[in-house]
């Protein structure tokens, strides 16, 4: 498990250190006071689980917590804070768990086993079954860089090539659930965690460049006034 530590703290900040250093299972990446390098950190999207304090300079924990949610990051949060009256903005964000100073390293231990215990439980909800004529592919929902529609068949393009399916767009549509996924235009879904930039295609679309593709896809002037309303 790749772990990111952020507390303004230094005292808080090396407990947590020490705490985890020497797990077998846990690599801490980062370790830092600042909450700027920290968000930096995170748009790397190398780290599984993220563990902060809340109230810091500039810089606050639900701002780190709600950027990894606004952009659909495969990362968990877990706040351990000296205050108890942010707990129910705090699950608001979905966070993993929510660990009042001071703490023991049990108690750390045990939110950080709550990782583990929800990975398990999602893993078959991160899988796209792909039905073909003579036989079933099984995609990662998080290599999925867009799906569409042409002819009768549908095309997936992800990060590790082209597949193609009769199911329909609107069946995909409703495997691809999780707020990253959006239908962007009749003949499309798009990954927004994969779009490099926008260029105008017609009078009332646009096309989407990615990353890790040269495929583009299209998205209508409205959903992209939608998209920059809701994630940029």
């Amino acid at each position: 498990m790749k772990v990111g530590l952020v507390d303004d703290h230094s005292y808080d900040l090396e407990k947590l250190r020490i705490s985890l250093e020497r797990e077998d299972d846990i690599d801490i990446l980062f370790s830092t006071s600042s909450a700027e390098e920290a968000y930096n950190e995170i748009k790397k999207n190398e780290i599984d689980l993220l563990i902060t304090d809340i109230e810091m300079p500039k810089l606050s924990g639900y701002e780190l917590a709600d950027f990894i949610n606004a952009y659909a990051l495969d990362i968990q949060v877990i706040f351990v804070t000296g205050h108890s009256g942010f707990a129910v903005h705090a699950f608001e964000l979905n966070v993993l768990d929510y660990i009042m100073k001071p703490y023991s390293k049990e108690r750390l231990l045990k939110g950080i086993q709550r990782f583990h215990q929800k990975k398990q439980s999602i893993d078959t909800r991160d899988k796209l079954i792909l039905k073909q004529k003579t036989e079933m592919q099984v995609l990662n929902k998080q290599d999925i860089i867009f799906a569409e529609r042409t002819g009768r068949s549908t095309t997936i393009i992800t990060t590790n090539g082209e597949f193609s399916t009769y199911q329909s767009l609107n069946e995909i549509e409703k495997e691809l659930t999780a707020s990253h996924f959006l239908r962007s235009h009749r003949a499309f879904i798009i990954n927004i965690s994969y779009i490099q930039n926008f260029s105008l295609y017609t009078k009332h679309s646009y096309s989407v460049m990615f990353q890790s593709t040269e495929k583009t896809a299209l998205i209508t002037k409205t959903n992209l006034d939608i998209l920059q309303k809701e994630y940029f």
